[in-house]
């Protein structure tokens, strides 16, 4: 399982009403970074499908879903439940490191 790709019109759908936690990754095609961490979280969305979705959003597709969460830098995740933004992390990080800050989602 990948992480999969989300818009404004399956973002209520796809993250908003997901009874699962979900974690979003703001990026960008153009973005080094974001591009560095995908693999990573590809494989996050495939050892752990059963507790989190992993979905990215392209800030650069969809300027108004980016401007509501104000991402002001990428690879930006914000893990949502129920609706709810409950975590926010910026910037790449290795796998051990986000493993550790989505902790309380995928144990």
């Amino acid at each position: 399982m990948t992480a999969r790709a989300v818009n404004e019109a399956t973002w209520e759908q796809e993250v908003l009403n997901n009874e699962k936690a979900v974690l979003v990754d703001f990026w960008a095609e153009w973005c080094g970074p974001c591009r560095m961490v995908s693999p990573i979280l590809d494989q996050i969305a495939t050892e752990h499908a059963e507790k989190l979705d992993i979905v990215k959003l392209n800030v650069d597709e969809n300027p108004n879903l980016a401007m509501k969460y104000q991402i002001t830098a990428i690879p930006a995740f914000k893990v949502f439940q129920k609706g709810e933004v409950v975590k926010t992390v910026v910037g790449a990080k290795p796998k051990p490191a986000l493993e550790a800050d989505l902790a309380a989602y995928i144990s």
